[in-house]
């Protein structure tokens, strides 16, 4: 028998490795039984019956379908990710910057988004049941109820229409400085802190006042202690776990839910790439898509799960 903390990290790796290659499968079966022929929307209703057939050849679509899906995973696996049916040009090539651009704006959007949910939290403790409380807790429970594309046309509005404080559209190249960066990406980052920010301050605010009602905090107050000390040594620590695991659950939102986003500001990321192929029916790059946002979903699914279980004694020595 090993150490407990090391069988967990095993068994969860493994749960993960096994929800990706599901998830591959349902990728897969969900881009085959798609309704048409993808030869016939390549080529166009006025192709031939005979190059439709060629091209059916060609793209390997006569195999039965668990050869095509063992030949796609094994390729990914190996890093080839294929070619566009729409330009041919490698998808490795086409995804690459936009990858990088969809981590740079969730990675900003996080940036900002965390520390003021933590911060904002703690208030909310602080302050329970008080106007400081009521008004955070009313913002974020109403930034929770509007969808992403609402917010974003709220802001392009206010923000690039009224007063022109953003660009409406946010399209960054290499050529831009960071700060030329930053300014354009200001409308999507607003628009993803606030709809994160809501869920991981209320999800603060709970688990710290659920830590609130132990024992040990109790104590702490009958010894004459502040509430602001008993809450930054004695509770924030002891609820750390389910905040981190909150966090990175919102983190991975912060990269697979950018599509909306992105496709909002014309941004140059994934989301925007998979939406376009989407319309062109481009299968091969729809399938890649998919597949790198399971992956990010999933592996920071485990990292969450780990960081919880290093965290807490309960879970570290599990009875």
């Amino acid at each position: 028998m090993g150490h407990p903390i090391l069988n967990l990290v095993a068994q969860r790796i493994a749960l993960g490795l096994l929800l990706l290659f599901l998830a591959s499968g349902l990728i897969f079966i969900g881009t085959q039984i798609l309704p048409g022929d993808v030869a016939q929307s390549i080529l166009g209703q006025s192709a031939t019956p005979e190059a439709v057939a060629n091209l059916r050849k060609s793209l390997g679509l006569n195999d039965p379908a668990y050869v095509r899906y063992f030949k796609w995973l094994s390729a990914f696996l190996q890093g080839d990710l294929g070619t566009a049916y729409s330009n041919g040009k490698s998808i490795a090539e086409g995804i690459s910057s936009r990858l990088g651009n969809t981590l740079f704006l969730a990675g900003w959007a996080a940036l900002f988004s965390v520390p003021l949910a933590v911060i904002l939290g703690l208030l909310a403790v602080q302050y329970k049941n008080r106007w400081p409380d009521k008004v955070i807790s009313g913002i974020t429970l109403a930034s929770i109820s509007l969808p992403e594309f609402f917010i974003g046309y709220l802001l392009i509005y206010f923000l690039s229409v009224q007063y022109r404080v953003f660009p409406s559209v946010a399209i960054i190249d290499d050529g831009m400085s960071l700060g030329e960066k930053l300014h354009t990406i200001g409308l999507p980052v607003s628009v993803l802190v606030l709809v994160v920010l809501a869920h991981m301050m209320r999800m603060t605010r709970a688990a710290i006042l659920n830590v609130m009602q132990s024992a040990y905090v109790e104590t702490a107050e009958l010894k004459g202690l502040s509430p602001f000390t008993v809450i930054r040594k004695h509770a924030f620590p002891n609820a750390i776990a389910p905040i981190i695991n909150v966090i990175m659950l919102n983190l991975a939102y912060l990269v697979v839910g950018v599509v909306i986003v992105e496709v909002i500001f014309a941004y140059p990321g994934m989301g925007q790439y998979l939406v376009d192929h989407v319309s062109k029916r481009d299968v091969p790059v729809v399938q890649v898509c998919a597949l790198i946002f399971a992956s990010v979903y999933i592996s920071l699914n485990i990292i969450a799960d780990l960081v919880s279980i290093i965290a807490n004694p309960r879970l570290r020595h599990p009875k």
